[in-house]
């Protein structure tokens, strides 16, 4: 696969599009807003520098990725030559659905569909395309850059030729790839969310500070990161998200989100992205 297409230039899709260009991928990564595109534009070229200097990747990878990768609002005959698509859109199971019967129109007949959903059914999100078999869950984590996990998760339908394809890819991108069933949030966040979320509890039951909270999983249970603090960065509007498709797809309420998360995401208090979470962040982090 040498030619891919990235739905989405939120933090992920934008992580995603340049993790394929700097594996020499061109890339076309495409939103329905131009000012997203904008924004997902001097992500990426800054990340690129911050990468550069970490002597993560070269000035020929850097200048690499630069030439590879594309920013476009209106697929057009571009979308012909695709063959590979990861949509990394809001995680919500009507748009990823529309998006993709929309897709399954324009793509080649070789072309791999992946979604990049950290909890949403592969089998749910595929039930009404015509290929489902070509449809496959490949989720990435934050940073997509650094971070080595992918899951993979097949749907129902999806065949051993897409399958292998995709752990190829994984591998081609210096990644792990771990195969997942299809299941509600499948591995990682059926294990991570809860624990966010009982940590959310456990600062809205005063029992302890965030920074106590954070201290005790960091230096008691050798978490590179506190709950609370990778919560803020994965988005809090995300994990309130992914914890109602758990509740969902189990039907069980201990997978309600806290009270108090439930407050911040209606408050804007997003994370990272909003500046402003469980911690307080300026413009440069």
């Amino acid at each position: 696969m040498n030619n891919a297409l990235v739905i989405g230039s939120g933090v992920m899709g934008s992580g995603i599009a340049q993790l394929l260009s700097i594996n020499k991928i061109k890339t076309i990564i495409t939103d329905s807003s131009i000012d997203n595109l904008k924004k997902s534009k001097e992500k990426v070229l800054l990340n690129l520098d911050s990468l550069l200097k970490k002597s993560i990747i070269t000035k020929n990878q850097k200048a690499e990725s630069i030439k590879n990768i594309d920013f476009i609002k209106t697929l057009d005959q571009e979308i012909n030559q695709v063959d590979f698509v990861i949509e990394a859109a809001n995680e919500n199971f009507d748009t990823k659905k529309k998006i993709f019967k929309m897709l399954e129109k324009k793509i080649s007949a070789n072309c791999v569909l992946a979604t990049n959903t950290s909890s949403i059914s592969i089998s749910e999100i595929a039930s009404e395309l015509k290929f489902p078999e070509r449809f496959i869950g490949m989720h990435f984590f934050n940073p997509a850059t650094i971070m080595k996990l992918v899951e993979i998760v097949k749907g129902r339908e999806t065949n051993m030729e897409t399958t292998d394809k995709i752990i190829k890819l994984t591998k081609r991108l210096g990644k792990i790839g771990v195969i997942s069933k299809d299941s509600p949030g499948f591995i990682s966040n059926r294990i991570l969310m809860p624990m966010i979320n009982e940590a959310i509890e456990t600062l809205r039951g005063n029992v302890a500070e965030v920074d106590e909270i954070d201290s005790v999983m960091r230096l008691g249970m050798a978490h590179p990161m506190g709950p609370l603090k990778l919560a803020d960065l994965i988005g809090l509007d995300v994990c309130m998200s992914i914890l109602e498709v758990l509740r969902d797809g189990f039907n069980d309420k201990k997978y309600d989100p806290s009270p108090l998360l439930i407050k911040m995401v209606n408050e804007g208090k997003l994370g990272r992205k909003t500046r402003q979470g469980f911690y307080k962040y300026n413009k440069t982090k």
